[in-house]
């Protein structure tokens, strides 16, 4: 039990050090690096990240297979699946190097109109880097999944807080000495293999793991991925809807929309992360209701608690970009990156309703009612590519962010909830009356914003500090007279009360 506790505090931390990262660390290497080459760093960033969905889903089903044999104590069925998933990766790392020798080879034709020569060569150079990187990690990365398996939370979280802390304090002395992007690359990927060459000294010398490789079990094969297959579809249209757009604009508009649409992802990406750092709660719960046989009614009443609990917070920090996100992005990246300001809106908005709809989502895997979600988003990642290309051609980024917010609209929000009404017996009219009579002390709250941002138009960062501070004030004040239920307020204050209780016991 201490290790959860202690493992969900790290993952409060490593949320808060990814955050400081992102603010802190985003600006300099932009300024450092350059527009152009800081677009070039994105654009192959998201390239890197199509190598990661050769994962398949397995490092989830790792834990899953790995808990189950030490519940019922087979240490024999253990080292052969520990072999066998050994097996599985390094199969995996050899394909990589396979695939990516063949977008090395391609780098020429799909990039040679939009990237000057000077760029091809370093995507060349950070490619092959990326190659070697992933080959290592994927057999490596079965240690991190039995450690995980082994509940060894604090140890897990741990590397991984050094692996993010790492990097930007290698990588900022090299920059500072006048080396680029191609540096920011190696460094990135010595720091995470020596993570992972950690977990293999953690695994082989405190856990004691074996591993058999003999005769592949091909019926267990075959269970294990068929339970990761739509684990792996999911994987698939996080990659379409959150990294193929910079590819695509990198192949049709050269580096500097890439460095702009980066940006804006920084912000969607801490945005997504409010929200999801809630919802893994929910699954535990979500579980036990469908195990209890939780009428329709009990299970609309929770999805109602949940989405208004996470409304009130997206609702608070949606509006706050709208109202400050664009002079914060001035300021924090510089006036070359404007357009992230509108790229982020584009898609946020639409992206709000899944955010707080997760408990519906739980709902889904607890019922083992997913398939349906991943088949129908994965066909609307694809029709995003079809959408995002001609918009791309014609409005660049702006396009880029609209064709995603289409395929948003389309699969998460009018799809989804139809499904979570006719099919899951969600009452989702009743949630969306909750969620409207919600929205009325947002909206006085944003036109309120509006109407001070229209008077007070400075962009200092003293004033602009001010000016949040007094909008979270207003919109504190305005949920709590008009927003919130009893047992809103009650959660509200017990919170207050805790926090205030403790500081008075620590400093009093």
């Amino acid at each position: 039990m201490n290790q959860i506790k202690q493992g969900a505090i790290l993952s409060y931390l490593s949320i808060f050090i990814t955050i400081l990262i992102a603010l802190l660390y985003t600006p300099v290497i932009i300024r450092l690096l350059g527009q152009s080459e800081y677009g070039l760093y994105s654009l192959i960033g998201s390239v890197a990240a199509y190598f990661s969905i050769l994962d398949l889903g397995l490092g989830n089903t790792i834990v899953r297979y790995t808990s189950r044999n030490r519940a019922i104590g087979d240490k024999k069925a253990e080292s052969n699946l520990n072999g066998m998933f050994l097996l599985l990766y390094s199969f995996i790392g050899f394909l990589t190097i396979v695939i990516g020798i063949i977008i090395y080879n391609t780098i020429d034709n799909i990039f040679a109109a939009s990237l000057s020569t000077s760029e091809l060569y370093k995507a060349k150079i950070m490619i092959v880097i990326l190659i070697i990187n992933f080959a290592l990690s994927f057999p490596l990365a079965v240690f991190g999944s039995i450690m995980q398996a082994y509940e060894r939370f604090v140890v897990v979280k741990l590397v991984a807080i050094v692996r993010s802390l790492m990097a930007p304090i290698i990588i900022l002395p090299i920059l500072f000495l006048g080396y680029g992007s191609v540096s920011m690359v190696l460094i990135t990927t010595l720091v995470n293999i020596s993570c992972l060459l950690f977990n293999v000294f953690y695994c082989l010398k405190h856990l004691k793991i074996k591993f058999y490789i003999g005769k592949m079990d091909f019926r267990l094969l075959k269970e294990i991925l068929g339970y990761s297959f739509f684990v792996f579809l999911g994987v698939i249209v996080d990659q379409i809807n959150w990294n193929t757009d910079q590819f695509i604009l990198g192949a049709i508009a050269g580096t500097v929309p890439v460095a702009v649409y980066a940006i804006a992802m920084q912000f969607i990406k801490l945005y997504k992360q409010f929200s999801t750092s809630i919802s893994g709660l929910f699954l535990p719960r979500a579980s036990i209701m469908v195990a209890n046989n939780s009428s329709n009614e009990e299970i609309t009443e929770s999805m109602i608690k949940y989405g208004r609990i996470q409304y009130i917070i997206m609702a608070y920090i949606l509006t706050g970009f709208i109202l400050f996100g664009r002079p914060f992005i001035n300021v924090w990246a510089g006036t070359n990156y404007d357009n992230a300001y509108y790229i982020s809106l584009i898609i946020m908005i639409p992206l709000t309703i899944p955010l707080f709809q997760n408990f519906g989502i739980s709902i889904l895997y607890a019922k083992n009612l997913q398939k349906f979600r991943s088949v129908v988003l994965i066909f609307i990642a694809v029709l995003n590519i079809f959408i995002t290309i001609p918009l791309v051609q014609k409005f660049g980024g702006i396009g880029a962010a609209v064709g995603t917010a289409i395929s948003l609209t389309l699969g998460n929000i009018f799809i989804m909830n139809i499904y979570y009404h006719r099919r899951i017996g969600i009452n989702m009219i009743l949630f969306w009356k909750n969620i409207l009579i919600m929205s009325f002390p947002v909206i006085i709250s944003l036109l309120i914003g509006l109407g001070f941002n229209y008077i007070v138009t400075s962009g200092s960062i003293l004033l602009l500090s001010s000016k949040i501070i007094i909008y979270s004030v207003i919109f504190i004040i305005l949920m709590w007279l008009l927003g919130l239920n009893n047992y809103e307020k009650e959660l509200f204050s017990t919170t207050v009360i805790k926090i205030r209780n403790k500081v008075v016991r620590r400093y009093g």
